[in-house]
């Protein structure tokens, strides 16, 4: 699937396939955050923008732009500002994506990428179509609280979505007896997982050399038996390209 992002001339826009990884992640302890495969997948789920330059900003409680204060040393197109008002910092991205028919763009914060201070909003765009740039936005989450980005921190994550999904989906509640393999299978892992976390509480246990249960990650069910042939352990978006 083609991908394209039409840049307005701004040599300082950084782009980047996200990374796994997180430093929060990193610091726990033996890294066990990484043994949560949805959150590695979840991190690498897309692309993100970098900021060009660091900056500090602080919002004083007011409703008006001028609430917002921005300190950065950058050339004014490379700063965020505020252009909404009550407590919205505002990141430009100087493009326009380009994505095949019938797929918008979802765009946000970072997964799993915490920010004391400040929210990143969401947004999902028909970008097969659109010849308008978009905004990044973030709200302040308290007043008088100073926050910071540091040149190459992730203002902007995004990724493709097939348009009209949501719509055509059609959600049921069940009862999980109903569907008996289904709960055998589950009675089946909750018994393992207790058992599991009891174990690890027993020095030398088969738990404690195993640290952790491997199902899910591995790809099983609880008998051991495959779940699915499109199992992934690890999601690898490709670099955006660049004219040589």
């Amino acid at each position: 699937m083609k991908f394209i992002f039409y840049a307005t001339g701004s040599a300082e826009v950084e782009l980047r396939a996200a990374p796994a990884t997180r430093q929060w992640m990193d610091e726990t302890s033996e890294a066990f955050a990484y043994r949560c495969l949805p959150l590695n997948i979840a991190n690498a789920h897309g692309w993100e923008f970098l900021a060009p330059a660091a900056f500090s900003a602080r919002w004083d409680g007011g409703n008006a732009p001028g609430a917002v204060d921005v300190r950065c040393a950058a050339a004014p197109y490379l700063r965020p500002t505020s252009i909404f008002g009550h407590g919205v910092l505002t990141f430009h991205v100087h493009g326009v994506f380009r994505t095949e028919p019938g797929w918008n763009l979802f765009v946000g914060g970072s997964p799993n990428h915490p920010k004391d201070g400040i929210y990143p909003l969401s947004g999902v765009i028909e970008t097969d179509w659109a010849p308008y740039s978009f905004t990044m936005n973030w709200i302040f989450t308290e007043p008088h609280r100073p926050i910071q980005f540091m040149k190459g921190e992730p203002f902007c994550f995004f990724f493709p979505v097939p348009r009209g999904v949501i719509d055509e989906v059609e959600p049921e509640f069940r009862d999980m007896r109903g569907d008996a393999t289904l709960y055998d299978e589950h009675s089946a892992w909750t018994k393992s997982r207790a058992n599991f976390i009891e174990d690890l509480q027993v020095p030398g246990s088969a738990a404690v050399q195993q640290k952790w249960q491997r199902s899910y990650h591995q790809g099983k069910r609880p008998d051991g038996t495959p779940g699915t042939r499109e199992h992934q352990t690890k999601i690898a978006p490709k670099p955006f390209k660049r004219p040589e």
